[in-house]
């Protein structure tokens, strides 16, 4: 597994962290927010038949996803398993983050982040549930970019 607080250091990304107990829930992330600035998001891990995506939101928006699939043009997407969040990504349920494609060696992942987080500190997890970053938008594009991984932004409902 490659290693995020390295890469951050090294494309001098500026963070704020903390640790708590795990958290598998929006309403759990919710409660955690009021402890660090930021806008709480959600990361969803989506599959058709050919490909898989993680898609990025604000956490009080409604994940369309028939919208999203009409969006990227594709006919329909479904939540992908376990086994393969944990294969593509080495991420465990409750942990999906956009962090994750750090570990996406094949580039099997194509991101989906929604607009509305543009210029805004996000709170996402760190590769795992028991901690929440804090970081600016652009740094997360700036990660995104370095890893050579593509994404799109999109307006969600």
């Amino acid at each position: 597994m490659n290693d995020l607080y390295e890469t951050f250091k090294q494309l001098n990304i500026q963070y704020e962290e903390i640790e708590h107990e795990p958290i598998f829930t929006i309403e759990e992330a919710k409660a955690i927010s009021r402890n660090i600035e930021g806008k709480g998001c959600k990361s969803l891990f989506l599959k058709n038949k050919k490909r898989y995506y993680l898609v990025l939101m604000d956490e009080n928006k409604r994940a369309d996803i028939k919208g999203i699939a009409k969006f990227i043009n594709e006919s329909q997407l479904s939540f992908a398993s376990e086994e393969r969040l944990k294969e593509i990504l080495g991420l465990e349920r409750g942990s999906v983050t956009p962090l994750g494609i750090i570990n996406d060696e094949d580039n099997k992942v194509l991101l989906i982040i929604d607009a509305s987080l543009r210029g805004q500190k996000l709170l996402v997890h760190p590769n795992t549930n028991t901690k929440t970053l804090s970081i600016a938008h652009d740094d997360l594009i700036k990660f995104i970019e370095f890893t050579g991984r593509r994404y799109l932004e999109i307006c969600t409902e």
